[in-house]
């Protein structure tokens, strides 16, 4: 284990969801399916979408601000921007730039960290590694997704799963004293399974042409089945690895909090860990999978209810595209 000169702690944490409301009611008028049928494939009742004149970037700063409001952080105190998103504004320049200025962050580096639904896990590493080196003291850490402009409505199997959302941490420097800490954070990723779940067209190698827009190939595909199997694999995997790491085991865990893809995931997880229901935080039943915002979003919930105190032990655990997963573990 390599020493660290520093603890880093979640001093914030705040989300931001669209205020239009997508029911699978409203998926049924479009795909004939009910109801009762996306409940049981998914857990998802319904999930977010954005207002055509409302962007990534909108929902990341609301965000980013009522996080650094809850650490007490003027924004001109923040170090450093990490903006996790598979769904910028646009190519260029970086959505977290976009977001800097919003947010009036004007004395932070801001950057994109594109990791599929794996990308809040990342940031959170990236940030770490800043904060214990004695770099930075105060880093912003954006989950945020614009999932249902990247979606083919004729696709049921993916329109029912996704819904628009933001997350945001603040990743800050701990006292010696802190029972607050991030203990470790674990990445993993294999380009050979990135066919599995990917938007083929739009990048320098296919660009957007009228023909692939008419094909759908500027939209979010994916292999359900092979993404289940893989992810209730690396999630239990990941989960383990993080608690090994530690000298600690799943009986430490106060709560799991697993990226929220769909209920059906979550509780083979569950199931496969042996943690019981009531350690788990679930929301995918109201927001569906916003991709990097879920586990931040899913942690702001727990700690808004008062299920989640300062000092209990929190295990994460995520996958997305690319393929990458990870896990994390801290006290928070």
């Amino acid at each position: 284990m390599v020493a660290l000169r520093y603890k880093a702690k979640i001093s914030g944490v705040a989300d931001c969801f669209p205020d239009d409301v997508v029911t699978n009611l409203d998926l049924e008028k479009i795909f004939g399916v009910s109801d009762d049928w996306i409940q049981k494939r998914t857990g998802i009742r319904e999930r977010r979408k954005l207002k055509d004149d409302q962007q990534n970037s909108d929902l990341g700063a609301e965000a980013g601000l009522a996080a650094l409001k809850q650490a007490n952080l003027d924004p001109l105190n923040v170090d450093m921007i990490v903006y996790c998103t598979n769904t910028p504004d646009k190519l260029l320049p970086a959505t977290a730039c976009i977001a800097q200025a919003k947010i009036g962050a004007h004395n932070a580096s801001a950057f994109d960290l594109v990791s599929a639904c794996a990308g809040w896990i990342f940031g959170l590493s990236t940030a770490q590694q800043f904060i214990s080196s004695g770099r930075y003291e105060n880093i912003l850490v954006i989950g945020a997704e614009a999932l249902s402009r990247f979606l083919n409505w004729e696709d049921r199997d993916t329109c029912i799963l996704f819904g628009d959302g933001a997350s945001a941490t603040v990743v800050s420097r701990a006292n010696i004293e802190d029972k607050s800490e991030i203990l470790s954070v674990h990445m993993h990723s294999d380009g050979r399974q990135g066919h599995i779940l990917d938007i083929p067209a739009g990048g320098s190698e296919l660009p957007s042409t009228i023909e692939r827009v008419q094909k759908g190939e500027n939209k979010i595909r994916m292999r359900g089945k092979e993404i289940f199997r893989f992810a209730v694999r690396e999630m239990c995997n990941s989960a383990h690895e993080a608690l090994a790491f530690n000298d600690l085991t799943l009986d430490d865990v106060d709560w799991f909090i697993p990226h929220q893809a769909n209920l059906r995931i979550i509780e083979a997880v569950g199931k496969k860990l042996k943690l019981p229901d009531d350690k788990i935080i679930i929301n995918v039943d109201r927001y569906g999978n916003t991709s990097s915002a879920t586990i931040p979003a899913a942690l702001k919930e727990g700690v808004e209810m008062g299920k989640i105190k300062r000092g209990d032990l929190l295990l994460m655990s995520t996958f997305g595209g690319g393929l990458s997963w990870g896990s994390a573990l801290m006290y928070w």
